[in-house]
């Protein structure tokens, strides 16, 4: 028998020439400090000039999150609070996210020329693959709210192989508008600190003439025509999301009996007023989890720590709810999360 040989392994990244160990560690801290903070970026489309905003760095063979925000915010201001959520973190160290704001939304942004023609929500879901192609991302996993969800749905229509998964939350999939500005944004039943904050966001906003002109654009929408039965539908993994007796509660409520039954998941979160990700975001962290578990992204043991106190209770419940289709909206006081596997569903309680 041969001799065993003593091998050393050296350290995944070695020092630099003449780099002190100190040196290294001021060195990778500066680099997470930056990925914390994101990496902006723009991009010009046939509709004009994009920014987004990009956290984290590839990871091999997984999609890309991606966000759109809704009309009278950006990305900070619709996200901030749910991705800063502690389980969040969990989910969020195993994906690169990218942030889009809509163009004149990002912070800083000047006011459109008088008379300026802002993009149809068709043409700013069709800005998104000048951005997946300047970052070579072949595939997401869509977080939009309100117009944000419709912009992703459109482009999810087009471009079926690229997007993975949706989670789409307020989305009015109809033509026409059915409630004015100011319901939209402060609809926020129970949480008078956020309707303030948020009003003043809106009606103090440098850019409240780019704001208008998004509205506009949202207001003019087309019908997205979705067919349960049809060829038009989204073909990917969704989770359908509202607040209990939001204004959108109809509209999404429709939107499901719209789509495949199979692939579709419907959260009605109690208590969450209008932005269920900026007043609950630890249960749309939960119901978030569940959903990329589902399509195979993260282990079943790699469980939140909210998960992880409950998963004794809720293994009777939901193999008592086996038989159930996933698109079954049942009311708790805080709402359903759907388990990865079709036809089951959890209740989690505060």
């Amino acid at each position: 028998m041969a001799e065993l040989q003593e091998v050393h392994i050296t350290e995944e990244k070695p020092l630099l020439p003449g780099q002190t160990p100190e040196a290294a560690k001021e060195a990778e801290l500066a680099a997470r400090i930056l990925l914390d903070q994101g990496q902006t970026h723009s991009v010009e489309t046939p509709y004009g000039s994009v920014t987004f905003t990009v956290y984290g760095t590839p990871k091999p063979k997984r999609p890309a999150i991606f966000t759109y925000h809704d009309v009278g915010l950006n990305y900070k201001t619709c996200f901030k609070p749910l991705f800063d959520y502690g389980d969040m973190q969990e989910i969020i160290k195993n994906f690169v996210r990218v942030h889009v704001e809509a163009p004149g939304m990002e912070e800083g942004a000047p006011v459109f020329p008088l008379g300026y023609q802002y993009p149809s929500l068709d043409q700013l879901a069709d800005m998104i693959p000048a951005i997946l192609q300047y970052l070579n991302f072949s595939t997401i996993i869509g977080i939009g709210v309100g117009a944000g969800a419709y912009i992703l749905s459109r482009f999810a229509l087009l471009n079926p192989d690229v997007v993975e998964g949706l989670v789409l939350i307020n989305i009015d999939c109809n033509a026409k508008g059915w409630m004015d500005w100011a319901a939209h944004k402060e609809e926020l039943s129970g949480h008078s600190e956020l309707v303030q904050q948020y009003r003043d966001i809106i009606m103090h906003a440098p850019n409240l003439e780019n704001i208008e002109l998004f509205w506009n654009s949202y207001n003019n929408r087309r019908d997205l025509n979705f067919e349960r039965r049809g060829d038009t539908t989204l073909k990917c993994p969704v989770m359908l999301v509202v607040g209990d007796q939001a204004p959108y509660e109809d509209a999404v409520v429709e939107c499901n009996s719209k789509l495949d039954p199979t692939k579709t998941s419907f959260l009605k979160m109690a208590d969450s007023g209008g932005q269920p990700q900026l007043t609950q975001p630890g249960k749309l962290t939960e119901a978030f989890k569940y959903f990329v578990q589902g399509m195979g992204y993260m282990a079943s043991s790699c469980m939140t720590r909210l998960s992880r106190s409950r998963t004794a209770s809720l293994t009777s419940r939901a193999s008592i709810d086996s038989g159930r289709s996933r698109t079954t909206s049942q009311s708790s006081e805080s709402g359903i999360v759907p388990s990865g596997s079709p036809g089951h569903t959890m209740e989690v309680s505060s």
